[in-house]
């Protein structure tokens, strides 16, 4: 698709080079700040109306808002329309659970069991869980809500051999993170977790109420129990639109530096 420059004004930048705004990047601007005056939650004009009330085509306008989407200013929603977004909820990175995040921000957590199951240990799974190839993992994928609002797709993998009986456990404990600890007694010490983007595919774009291809967060969290023993692997699809994730750095601590010794005094003489 060729960017439309028609009717584009010229800015000038650095070194005096004159450099051309498309359209749609000016349409954008002015997107935005008529999301700003609406509330969040609120609907945005069809393609159809803005593009009239803008002077343009509506490819010009889907581009706008489909960056604006992708920015996590406006949200589309499937089958609904497109939506001032909401405030972003955050997530520390740290060893949590999704019913303490929420709670945390005074949202009621829930969850959708999607699918349950075991398979056999891959020889990634077999190195991540610390387990033989060939035997038995629990899967167990869940669709995260928030406030009835879906938020994520999470898939975790824990050894079946060391949590048995784990699936009935799940139906009595508020969650996972509860189950390990109150029935199995394994307590999660410290995790590795990594973030990426990906853009949604059609099963996780209906499961996440939004478009194909519109921009997600993919976490992957490898956790041990206090003697280092790993615990689960869980990969995490969350709607780029609704999450940020807060960290808390610290700089390590300044090496010790030595004080240098004074070099001894050389007196011309040779000692016995």
């Amino acid at each position: 698709m060729t960017t439309d420059v028609s009717s584009a004004q010229p800015h000038r930048g650095a070194f005096g080079r004159t450099a051309r705004v498309p359209k749609y990047y000016r349409i954008k601007q002015r997107l935005l700040a008529m999301a700003e005056g609406l509330q969040p939650g609120s609907a945005m004009p069809a393609e159809r109306l803005l593009a009239v009330r803008f002077d343009t085509s509506r490819t010009t306008i889907r581009q706008a808002l489909t960056e604006l989407v992708g920015e996590g200013r406006l949200d589309r929603i499937q089958g609904k329309g497109t939506f001032v977004a909401q405030p972003k909820l955050y997530r520390t990175l740290q060893l949590t659970s999704h019913t303490e995040d929420m709670r945390a921000q005074g949202l009621t957590p829930a969850s959708q069991m999607l699918d349950i199951g075991e398979v056999p240990a891959d020889e990634r799974l077999s190195a991540l869980l610390g387990i033989a190839i060939g035997e038995r993992v629990l899967r167990i994928e869940r669709l995260r809500l928030a406030s009835g609002d879906p938020m994520a797709i999470e898939t975790t993998h824990l050894s079946a051999r060391r949590f048995p009986g784990l699936r009935s456990s799940l139906d009595t404990c508020p969650s996972l993170y509860t189950a390990l600890a109150e029935v199995y007694g394994v307590h999660l010490a410290e995790a590795d977790e990594t973030i990426e983007t990906s853009l949604s595919t059609p099963r996780e774009a209906q499961l996440l109420a939004t478009d194909v291809g519109l921009p997600m967060l993919l976490l992957s969290r490898h956790a041990r129990d206090a003697e280092g023993t790993p615990v689960e692997w869980v990969r995490s699809v969350y709607r780029g639109s609704r999450y940020k994730f807060v960290a808390a750095l610290r700089r390590p601590e300044a090496p010790v530096v030595r004080p240098r010794q004074a070099e001894p005094e050389q007196d011309g003489l040779n000692h016995a």
